[in-house]
């Protein structure tokens, strides 16, 4: 978890980029606050963005606040429930939580501090993750072998692990995550290239070390993922900010971590 705070009435227009995340915003704003545009759909105020959201922009205007929660699929799809439904798109909270969400939000805008709201938000979560089923053992160990390697393990051989066939990871991975399990290495390889270039590398060490054929297959990959050239990603605020709002952010992280981040958006 992150807050986020614009300072002043300066115009905001950010380029999410992708990430091996389900992402919850919370916006804390007084008056209109940001909007959320991918593939030409709008949304205000609270929002869950599923994986592989294609190319999305936040923008608004004035001085405003916001939450930001990242829950990495197996535990989103506890806590969501329709988890599965939202890969390649965005929907308001509302309609995944109904009437939980408008509660949540009030809470979260009582508090009077960022720590308390990370409290609030973990209570909420924590409460949501007891409440359904987890996915299978084997579907989760496959998820976090895929984050832990980077995006850079073969299909067979974690159906090995796990004592599965292919076919069976396959059909049960994409029905409790919404993503298969080749996707999902596809997206963990481009967010360790994206942070890559955000931290400036250059674009051809990027391609080598993250394991792309060259320099070509690279820009293909970040161009399908966010929308964006390499160069464009490298220069993305949304990156350039990780590092300080989740500085222990590292595939052997707790599933729910909190830290304060209060950025000048400008």
């Amino acid at each position: 978890m992150a807050g986020f705070r614009q300072r002043g009435p300066a115009l905001v227009d950010i380029a999410m980029v992708a990430h091996p995340s389900v992402t919850l915003l919370v916006d804390l704003s007084e008056g209109e606050g940001l909007v959320y545009d991918t593939h030409g759909r709008h949304e205000r105020g609270n929002v869950v963005i599923g994986l592989l959201p294609g190319d999305l922009r936040a923008t608004g205007r004035g001085v405003g606040e916001c939450l930001q929660i990242r829950l990495e699929p197996v535990a989103a799809a506890a806590v969501l429930g329709a988890s599965t439904e939202l890969s390649g798109t965005m929907v308001s909270l509302e309609d995944v939580w109904g009437r939980d969400a408008g509660r949540a939000e009030d809470r979260l805008r009582a508090a009077a501090s960022w720590d308390e709201r990370f409290t609030i938000a973990e209570e909420i979560l924590g409460r949501r993750l007891g409440a359904r089923p987890p996915v299978d053992s084997e579907v989760a160990y496959t998820w976090r072998r895929t984050l832990t390697s980077r995006g850079r393990v073969r299909v067979d051989g974690l159906a090995d692990e796990v004592g599965w066939s292919r076919k069976r990871l396959w059909s049960r991975f994409r029905s409790q995550l919404g993503i298969t399990p080749k996707r999902a290495a596809r997206l963990v390889r481009f967010d360790h290239a994206a942070h890559l270039l955000a931290a400036g590398h250059a674009a051809a060490s990027v391609a080598t070390e993250s394991g792309y054929v060259d320099q070509s297959h690279l820009y293909r990959e970040v161009k399908a993922f966010a929308g964006l050239t390499p160069a464009a990603v490298a220069v993305a605020p949304w990156l350039a900010i990780d590092d300080v709002a989740w500085p222990a952010s590292s595939p052997t992280r707790s599933p729910v971590t909190g830290g304060e981040h209060i950025s000048d958006l400008r």
